[in-house]
């Protein structure tokens, strides 16, 4: 078994594709419409066939309030909804911040591990790593 795709909800899936792919760097994978919103995939630019990155529309009205009072609870602790990898995150918080990217934790490393925390303008914080 294997992780094929995750998700994070989004407010609004075009902004959302637009930050994720203009601003971070990710490809477009699936552009599928479902009623009003889409099966809006994304991926890595050196991982085509990996992991896919679900923008998920959060207008669910089944789950609307209690996933808004989730993140607003993850965004006030300071807690990422989710965490992505890189070689190097002294270098991509200076290109994300050249691109005004809101960082709520600067780049810090403990043990062997360096992390910067960001907010994604969609709603949720997330986690930068390099091991």
């Amino acid at each position: 078994m294997e992780i094929t795709v995750t998700s994070v909800p989004v407010d609004d899936q075009q902004k959302a594709l637009e930050f994720y792919t203009n601003v971070l760097g990710f490809e477009k994978k699936t552009d599928e419409p479902v009623g009003e919103a889409s099966w809006l995939t994304l991926v890595g630019p050196d991982s085509p066939d990996g992991v896919e990155l679900l923008l998920e529309p959060t207008e669910n009205p089944t789950i609307d309030e209690e996933l808004e009072a989730y993140r607003d609870a993850l965004v006030t602790n300071g807690i990422p909804w989710t965490m992505f990898g890189c070689e190097d995150v002294e270098a991509e918080y200076e290109r994300l911040s050249e691109h005004g990217v809101e960082f709520t934790q600067e780049p810090m490393t403990a043990g062997n591990v360096t992390m910067a925390v960001f907010d994604d303008t969609c709603g949720n914080l997330i986690q930068l790593v390099q091991q």
